[in-house]
């Protein structure tokens, strides 16, 4: 089972704001404002998984149209672990 579906099955009543195609790459919650947590080097991988491109490209769409996106109370934590 996925770590976000762990989340998910342990805080059934809460509707979490998630990243589209990037579900493999949630690594943990926030409990104290309900946010998920998200690897920037996993959803890099994924990036250039599901979108077939390269890491330069997908870093690049990453930071312009995922990481600095505001989208709300709920918006994911993006967790700066590629070092």
């Amino acid at each position: 089972m996925s770590i976000l579906s762990e989340i998910i099955k342990s805080f059934p009543d809460e509707e979490f704001v998630k990243a589209p195609d990037l579900d493999k790459a949630v690594i943990g919650i926030d409990t104290n404002e309900m946010r998920l947590i998200y690897s920037k080097a996993e959803c890099i991988v994924e990036t250039m998984l599901n979108s077939r491109c390269n890491q330069d490209d997908a870093v690049e769409y990453l930071n312009h149209n995922v990481f600095s996106a505001y989208v709300g109370k709920g918006t994911p934590i993006w967790c700066d672990d590629m070092y």
